[in-house]
């Protein structure tokens, strides 16, 4: 299964405004949506995912539902991302279709190890810096954070950073060993930065892969 490098998380101040970000970002050429909802009654939250489900099936994006497996289950999203203090991946699996991936954050070491005995495809790392909005973040990470868990944790399962990436961060952070990164905010700011991260991020692998073959 291959996760995709760069991971979008829409915002809006309403539904309307939410929506049309993701067709924006799918119509600028992201690959995956990870969308999640606060705030908001679990009925409402499946009418949003419906319509986004739309959008990004129209285009061929994948969709990553936030927390709410069964949510994710009923529009047949691409999979889920589970936060640590919810339910449980190994749970989540049962109930899921064969097909969708569950992703998992992880804020240190010990989180990281604690999901990957429990056979996630991957985890969403962070934050790599503070994110204003967020209330009771957990400590942030850095280039040296993700340097010391990445090279402890020595595994295959891709980790995804997050936590207001700007382009100018993504060469640096892949040194760390991460396969990938969420955006919220540059992308929202302007998504002309989609085509830039994928630049960047592409520029990369193929650096690697230079690399193997000589």
């Amino acid at each position: 299964m291959i996760i995709a490098k760069l991971h979008y998380i829409p915002q809006g101040n309403s539904a309307k405004e939410l929506l049309e970000n993701i067709q924006k970002g799918c119509a600028n050429g992201i690959e995956l949506v990870q969308l999640g909802v606060k705030n908001v009654s679990e009925k409402k939250f499946l009418k949003i995912a419906e319509e986004a489900r739309e959008i990004t099936s129209h285009f061929q994006t994948r969709l990553i539902i936030e927390h709410q497996y069964k949510i994710a289950k009923a529009i047949k999203a691409d999979g889920v991302l589970l936060e640590k203090t919810e339910t449980n991946p190994t749970i989540a699996r049962k109930h899921l279709y064969t097909w969708q991936m569950i992703g998992a954050t992880a804020n240190n070491l010990q989180d990281a190890e604690t999901v990957l005995v429990k056979e996630v495809d991957y985890i969403m790392l962070g934050p790599f810096r503070s994110i204003e909005s967020e209330e009771n973040l957990s400590p942030v990470l850095g280039l040296s954070g993700y340097t010391l868990i990445l090279e402890a944790l020595k595994t295959k399962t891709p980790i995804i950073g997050f936590g207001d990436i700007t382009t100018e961060d993504v060469t640096a952070l892949l040194e760390t060993g991460i396969s990938g990164i969420a955006v919220s905010k540059e992308i929202n700011r302007n998504f002309e930065n989609i085509k830039v991260f994928h630049q960047l991020l592409n520029a990369s692998s193929t650096q690697e892969q230079r690399h193997t073959f000589e």
